[in-house]
């Protein structure tokens, strides 16, 4: 009969490494309400009228310290009521 050595294991000190994980991004929740849409329209309408010149969704959001989800919320009501309209390079200004 043969037999099998079985392999000798060398010990093996290894250092635990940290490895950034990406994450994923999670999705804005957007509270869909008559009232809640007329406060974003509110907040956006301030941003607008403090800035005095057109500005991007990004820039509204930004200036009126609400989320970009949000800001479109409010934008929709300000076209719906016309007292918004869209400025150059897709900006939104005051009507």
């Amino acid at each position: 009969m043969v037999e099998k050595k079985a392999a000798e294991a060398k010990p093996t000190t290894k250092k635990a490494t940290t490895k950034k994980v990406a994450t994923k991004k999670e999705a804005a929740i957007v509270y869909l309400s008559a009232e809640n849409a007329g406060f974003r329209a509110g907040d956006v309408y301030n941003a607008l009228a403090a800035a005095e010149k057109a500005l991007s969704a990004a820039e509204i959001a930004k200036a009126a310290k609400i989320s970009v989800e949000d800001t479109y919320l409010g934008i929709g009501w300000l076209f719906k009521e016309g007292k918004v309209k869209e400025g150059n390079d897709n900006k939104v200004e005051l009507a």
